[in-house]
């Protein structure tokens, strides 16, 4: 790994159901017993967690967590809910947009009964709260729900893309039932005649359930590439996230160069570049509001959702060199470049 910089200049131990200690051992500012944040996560621990645990260490906040796994999917969600009212946590701590809608649900709900709305609710991963409909403002949630939101802003990415190549035929691949992916793709369509480049759109299929499936992956891609598209925009789709493994190499097959939107896209998925927010970051910011509410300081719906203001581009050199695609030298003044 080489030349490791912040890129500014775009911008800005438990077992799952088991209650047990969090790393953060010291108490102080009055706190007399750990605080119990009841995790879910959507595929496991991830580096967001991290921070955050790591955060509150710091910070000599004693936690009990109680961690559930959704197993990336939803099915789950109604049976936490009624646990997290049996049991009353301090907090609750929800990843990704398909979790924390199905624990907090929307601001306007007409049914508000299905979901939690008198415990204080963080939420890390999601990208685009507003339009997901977890609050009408993101810098008065104006409910028991606030959080960090980790993706850059779409046509920040889109022109950090088209300074590593031109972008003249844009393809996205997404889930028609992800109201985030929606809306990104919708920014995406309103960029089009500004930056000057086309989109080819597809969507993952989906089963007899609703529910998007891998079926198909491959030709989805390869129809992409076959429509002229010299970009695939990695966008931070929950389950594009779960589908790495297929996407990608699909991509690379079809010599066809992919943009990541999260830091998963290009550590574990193999994207050829990505300006992200790192998770663990992502993660403490998360914390720090945690903080806030379990030391009372602001009321969880005058906490703003924000974002991070310093992100890092990410050049991934092993692909560049496969794809024949190698970045602008003066990008790697203040890219970190994977060398392996």
């Amino acid at each position: 790994m080489i030349r490791r910089r912040a890129f500014l200049g775009m911008a800005a131990g438990s077992v799952a159901g088991v209650l047990s200690p969090g790393i953060a051992a010291a108490q102080s500012g009055g706190q007399t017993k750990p605080y119990r944040i009841y995790r879910i996560t959507y595929r496991g621990r991830t580096e967001v967690e991290d921070g955050f645990d790591d955060y509150l260490a710091s910070n000599g906040i004693a936690v009990e967590f109680i961690e559930r796994d959704a197993e990336r999917g939803v099915a789950k969600l109604p049976g936490f809910v009624d646990e997290i009212r049996e049991v009353k946590p301090d907090l609750v701590y929800t990843w990704g947009t398909p979790v924390t809608l199905g624990i907090a649900g929307r601001y306007d709900a007409p049914d508000k009964a299905k979901f939690i709305t008198d415990i204080p609710i963080v939420f890390a991963l999601v990208a685009s709260p507003v339009a997901a409909g977890l609050v009408a403002d993101r810098m008065v949630p104006n409910r028991n729900l606030t959080g960090a939101v980790h993706v850059v802003p779409t046509d920040t990415q889109l022109r950090a893309m088209h300074s590593y190549r031109p972008i003249t035929k844009l393809g996205v691949l997404y889930t028609a039932t992800e109201q985030n992916s929606v809306s990104i793709v919708q920014e995406v369509r309103d960029l089009q005649k500004p930056m000057n480049f086309s989109l080819i759109e597809r969507q993952f299929r989906a089963g007899a359930d609703g529910r998007p499936v891998a079926d198909g992956i491959e030709e989805l891609v390869a129809e992409i590439k076959h429509e002229g598209a010299n970009w695939l925009y990695l966008l931070p789709d929950t389950f594009l996230g779960t589908q790495y493994n297929r996407v990608t190499p699909a991509a690379m097959a079809q010599s066809l160069p992919t943009f990541g939107a999260a830091e998963l896209a290009i550590r574990q998925g193999g994207a050829l570049v990505a300006l992200i927010s790192r998770y663990y970051s992502v993660g403490q910011l998360a914390a720090s509001k945690a903080v806030k509410i379990l030391r009372k300081e602001t009321p969880v719906g005058e906490i703003p959702i924000e974002t991070l203001k310093r992100f890092s581009l990410i050049i991934n050199m092993p692909v560049a060199k496969k794809l024949d695609l190698y970045p602008p030298i003066d990008m790697l003044n203040y890219a970190e470049v994977l060398t392996g």
